[in-house]
């Protein structure tokens, strides 16, 4: 994590995302003491999930963790299927109660919970909440102080993207835009995403969707790839803040 936060500063990134993982690695302490001193700010906090009893018993001390370090928003990840579970509306209706209540610990520390819909293949495993359609529904029930990010990867293919952003958009729930890209072939779901321009996704395009959207955050770079992670972090950075300032109007974090 510290080499991340160098690189960004380095290359006059203003804004971040941090894992809770990844700071755990090097201590609260350092972690915080080097944003700081790098002048750097957080946007997101990955993360809550999945939804099983230990992650959610150290719920509260996630969100208190994310407060301290300044994040705008904490992502949750549902998860999938409980084992033995096959009834996927009642498995959505049991990660919605969680996000309910989290919320409520949500607001008490002055944080933002934010959904990413993942993509539909990731239903069974890894996610729960598949749609924009469906966080933008959770959202307008459960009120104030949670709110949506868009993720290329997983949202490019709905037909239903624009109608969607520009909902959000008008709500003000817009957190965050994660870019990367989709490869042909893709050889695996999860770690073989694309550097940004090497796939398919009219990138420019839905960055001028959440623009006209209202979104005026910084273009968030996210990229699991194997690929990608076995090069050296400086030349994939220098290659991303390439590609980004040639495919979008803002600057990338």
């Amino acid at each position: 994590m510290l080499e991340f936060l160098r690189l960004s500063a380095e290359r006059r990134i203003e804004t971040v995302s941090i894992w809770g993982d990844e700071i755990t690695k090097v201590g609260d302490a350092d972690a915080l003491a080097a944003l700081r001193d790098y002048g750097l700010k957080v946007s997101g906090y990955n993360r809550i999930g999945p939804f099983v009893p230990e992650c959610l018993s150290r719920a509260e001390a996630e969100l208190e963790r994310a407060a301290r370090f300044g994040a705008d928003h904490v992502f949750l990840f549902t998860g999938g299927f409980l084992e033995g579970e096959r009834d996927l509306a009642a498995a959505r209706q049991r990660a919605e109660v969680h996000i309910g209540s989290l919320l409520n610990m949500a607001r008490q520390v002055g944080v933002k919970l934010a959904l990413e819909p993942l993509h539909p293949m990731l239903a069974g495993d890894r996610a729960l909440i598949t749609s924009l359609t469906h966080a933008n529904d959770l959202c307008d029930v459960l009120g104030h102080g949670i709110g949506v990010v868009v993720d290329v990867y997983h949202l490019w293919w709905d037909e239903r993207l624009e109608v969607e952003v520009m909902r959000a958009g008008r709500a003000g729930r817009l957190l965050g835009f994660h870019v990367n890209d989709w490869l042909i072939p893709t050889r695996h779901l999860l770690a073989d995403r694309g550097m940004m321009g090497d796939g398919v996704i009219d990138l420019p395009a839905i960055e001028r969707m959440m623009r006209r959207a209202g979104f005026r955050g910084p273009v968030e770079v996210e990229i699991f790839s194997t690929d990608w992670w076995a090069r050296d972090p400086a030349e994939v950075m220098d290659i991303a803040l390439a590609r980004c300032q040639r495919l979008f109007s803002e600057e990338p974090a």
